[in-house]
């Protein structure tokens, strides 16, 4: 099997596509928690602490020095870090319910008994009694 042929095959896949799918909600729904940390979660959290912007937040370790501008601001930008963490945080807990609910519904499906047997047809059931017949003969 040629190479590209191969790689054809691997691309076609399902599992490549499920997964590219993925990939792309996944980063449409990193806008949204960013959106939801950043104007839901954390101006509640700044009013209650006194209006602090945690995004503005950082420890200067060189100032900025406006009388010459080759001296640039050096800051560890904290604030921004703890967004990125409650956002982190959001999506894992998301991403646990979601494999929560879909390991419920496995166990749920798992746990079903499995359906009886069909009743035979009627060409089933002639044959059967053909068989039955046929054992019954001497010298079978």
């Amino acid at each position: 099997m040629g190479l590209l042929s191969e790689f054809r095959e691997f691309a076609v896949k399902g599992n490549v596509v499920d997964l590219a799918v993925g990939v792309i909600i996944g980063a449409a729904f990193n806008g949204i928690v960013k959106s939801l940390v950043d104007q839901v979660v954390m101006p509640p959290i700044g009013l209650m602490t006194g209006g602090i912007d945690f995004s503005e937040l950082e420890w200067v370790l060189r100032p900025e020095n406006p009388a010459t501008a080759e001296i640039e601001k050096v800051a560890i930008q904290y604030g921004a870090f703890l967004n990125t963490v409650i956002q982190f945080l959001i999506v894992a807990w998301v991403v646990f319910l979601m494999v929560k609910g879909i390991n419920t519904l496995r166990r749920r499906e798992a746990a079903k008994p499995d359906p009886a047997p069909s009743a035979p047809t009627a060409t089933e059931s002639l044959l059967i009694e053909i068989r039955d017949e046929l054992r019954q003969r001497p010298g079978a």
